[in-house]
């Protein structure tokens, strides 16, 4: 039996070193939707870009003043990043002892990646379509050996995989410059991008969905790609998107709805932060009945940048957040 309306979760980042306690806070705070805690404040391996090249198979990489490159094989800053991961994971074991229901799993997608990561020479591998490929292939089979390893260590779990594609758009409108900063690398192809999302996703048989805290998220594009939900930053809409998402959302699709701001800010009571929601489905003509079930409250990107304490308000407010969105969907 699936379970009810999402309620709220959070995107990925916390601020802090101790997983134990990025664990704790994160299942305490979001007890029907927690979801594996990051911690970039550790260092390179930790932050979301080197964490997922910590799941490539067979492809490497190290860090370079410039970022991170590819390498012949594993070297310390690999191991450091698998280290942490598994530290990670043992912790939110040890916090979700029991539990069943949704459960978040967050990994960088190929396109982000393939616009960070740096071929032998130092541009992006985003320049040579075969090394796209490789990447978007080994990255696959990587995560399809990670959930099978979250759904060992939790099986009550229904997972939900987030990929984070924050550089997407601007791999798709040729907007990613390359190494001397002075050009940019030529857009892909749309269909290209499409597809290797759909091959990603395809490792996974439960819910997928993608974030990113840019502007403009290829919504259409995502949605063919076989989505279920988007993650976004709810104040970077405008109304332009009305359709699209109209269309999405009565396709079924889940918006995750970035309506708390990410790093530290006064906060407005809790049916306020989700007053642009309702108003969105008012002007989409939807009934505000379906608002529970379709949206997830998060806050707008990680919190990594946020002091500890605005942290942990800023889940509580999402929890509050998303009952009010239930109680008083009008």
């Amino acid at each position: 039996m699936s379970a009810p309306a999402y309620g709220a979760t959070g995107i990925g980042s916390l601020p802090g070193g101790d997983a134990r306690e990025a664990a704790k806070t994160v299942t305490g705070s979001f007890e029907d939707f927690p979801y594996l805690a990051e911690l970039p404040a550790r260092g390179p391996g930790a932050d979301m870009i080197g964490r997922s090249l910590g799941l490539l198979v067979d492809m490497y990489a190290h860090v370079e003043p410039s970022g991170w490159r590819l390498s012949d094989r594993p070297g310390r800053d690999t191991k450091r990043a698998r280290s942490w991961l598994g530290e990670d994971l043992d912790a939110l074991e040890e916090f979700t002892q029991g539990y069943q229901g949704r459960l978040k799993v967050q990994a960088v997608g190929p396109w982000t990646l393939a616009a960070a990561l740096e071929l032998h020479g130092g541009e992006a591998v985003l320049r040579d379509p075969g090394a796209c490929r490789d990447l978007a292939g080994s990255l696959a089979e990587g995560l399809r050996e990670h959930l099978a390893d979250v759904r060992k260590r939790i099986p009550g779990a229904e997972i939900v995989l987030q990929v984070d594609e924050p550089s997407l758009t601007a791999v798709l409108r040729g907007q990613v410059r390359t190494a001397s900063e002075y050009r940019t690398y030529r857009a892909v192809d749309r269909q290209v991008v499409e597809g290797a999302l759909r091959d990603l996703f395809a490792v996974h048989e439960g819910e997928t969905v993608v974030h990113s805290c840019a502007p403009d998220v290829p919504f259409a594009l995502l949605r063919r790609a076989g989505v279920t939900g988007v993650s976004f930053d709810f104040s970077l809409l405008t109304e332009r998107e009305d359709d699209t998402i109209g269309e999405a959302v009565e396709g079924g699709m889940k918006l995750f709805a970035g309506v708390v701001p990410g790093t530290d800010s006064p906060l407005s009571d809790p049916g306020g932060s989700v007053m642009g929601v309702r108003k969105l489905w008012r002007r989409l003509g939807l009934s505000p009945g379906t608002l529970a079930e379709s949206v997830v409250v998060t806050p707008s990107c990680g919190l990594a940048g946020a002091s500890p304490a605005y942290a942990r308000a800023a889940m509580a407010h999402c929890v509050k957040a998303a009952r009010s969105l239930a109680d008083n969907p009008e």
